[in-house]
């Protein structure tokens, strides 16, 4: 049967990933019909004949407590979401959360992006009351399920670090321009993989040259991943974002995973997305979006104090050029930022945004233009 790799991948890192056991009440709470929908809300908890939990809507409707209502009157064991939705959940206050038992959470996990540790650590605190482990899952559409992520009880957890590959699975760092193996640590480079693994993709639809070219020419002999990583001196993997999402300003190349971070560190903002735009001076300037803390008021004179925060936590080479002040940001329904309608705009090209059909609120989109910062 062609799908038994996947179909196996798929169980078995549910499984093992999430450490389920009979009887657990398991809740993803992606849309069934992205990738996280498919691997594990639908086929890796079936095959393995878990309590399921699927979720129609988003998690501040009809007030940001949804999530944790739900958790509470299910009686949730692992439960699975996007470090988007925990932002904005954070960034509406604690309230929320307090006024419901999640006594019955074992494990915590967290898929889509880079989970910054601020929102870490809160996940931790406050929703995992210090006894969850959290798994921070690193895997794509492409790769059918998780290719790195700790696993509960086996390692001391880091913030934000996706950790360990997974059962068989070879990641490599290479050098961007030369496709050299990188072996010293501490590093940082383009993830790649060395060899397949049970749940890869084999083709595109109709378009094998496509795929072929997408994942394997770059740099031949690898499945490229399209993401970039650094490596700690502890031989742990942290995921920098995707290697498309690097600005060049000034000739120096800056993550913009990294800058969002430093952004809601600071105590006043909530959620922050990082974009580059055409600069007349520099090839690419840093244009951010940021949501704010509930009850917190924007002014210029934050605008200010943001860069200046941006400049102390990284450097002045990062220092934002454009903030733009976002009640909302352009999110799928599962809580992922659909990053190439925050470039259009940045871009003054919003005319050809694309699709926004499958948007949770497609009304942000509309704000964002109107109050664009580089008109």
């Amino acid at each position: 049967c062609r799908s038994g790799g996947y179909l196996v991948y798929a169980a078995l890192t549910h499984e093992v990933v999430f450490d389920y056991h009979d009887g657990d009440v398991y809740w993803c709470t992606a849309d069934v019909g992205w990738v996280t929908g498919h691997s594990y809300i639908v086929y890796g908890p079936l095959a393995n004949g878990a309590t399921t939990l699927m979720f129609e809507g988003v998690p501040t409707y009809p007030d940001a407590s949804r999530f944790w209502e739900v958790c509470d009157k299910h009686k949730v064991n692992q439960f699975y979401t996007a470090p988007t939705a925990l932002r904005a959940l954070m960034g509406q206050g604690d309230g929320f959360v307090d006024k419901c038992d999640l006594s019955s959470l074992k494990l915590l996990g967290t898929v889509g992006e880079p989970i910054n540790p601020e929102a870490w650590n809160w996940y931790n605190d406050k929703i995992g009351k210090g006894k969850c482990p959290i798994v921070d899952t690193w895997w794509q559409t492409e790769t059918g399920g998780h290719l790195m992520t700790p696993l509960p009880g086996a390692h001391a957890l880091k913030p934000g670090s996706a950790m360990k590959p997974f059962f068989g699975v070879k990641p490599v760092v290479l050098e961007p321009s030369s496709g050299e193996e990188i072996h010293d640590v501490p590093t940082e480079g383009v993830l790649a993989i060395a060899d397949s693994w049970p749940g890869q993709m084999r083709t595109v639809w109709g378009d094998h040259e496509r795929f072929e070219q997408t994942y394997f020419q770059q740099y031949k002999g690898y499945y490229f991943s399209g993401d970039g990583c650094r490596v700690d001196e502890g031989g742990d993997y942290w995921i920098t974002g995707r290697v498309d999402d690097v600005i060049n300003v000034s000739g120096h190349r800056m993550g913009t995973a990294e800058v969002e971070s430093a952004l809601v560190a600071h105590a006043k903002v909530a959620e922050a997305a990082v974009v580059g735009y055409p600069h007349p001076v520099k090839g690419q300037g840093i244009y951010c979006y940021v949501t704010l803390m509930n009850e917190v008021e924007p002014s210029e004179e934050l605008k200010k104090e943001l860069r200046t925060w941006v400049r102390t936590e990284i450097g002045p080479i990062a220092s934002p050029d454009l903030i733009q002040w976002a009640p909302g940001l352009p999110k799928t329904r599962s809580g992922k930022i659909m990053r190439r309608i925050l470039r259009k705009i940045a871009e003054n090209d919003y005319g050809a945004l694309g699709d926004t059909s499958t948007l949770a609120d497609p009304s942000v989109v509309d704000d964002l233009i109107e109050n664009r910062a580089n008109k």
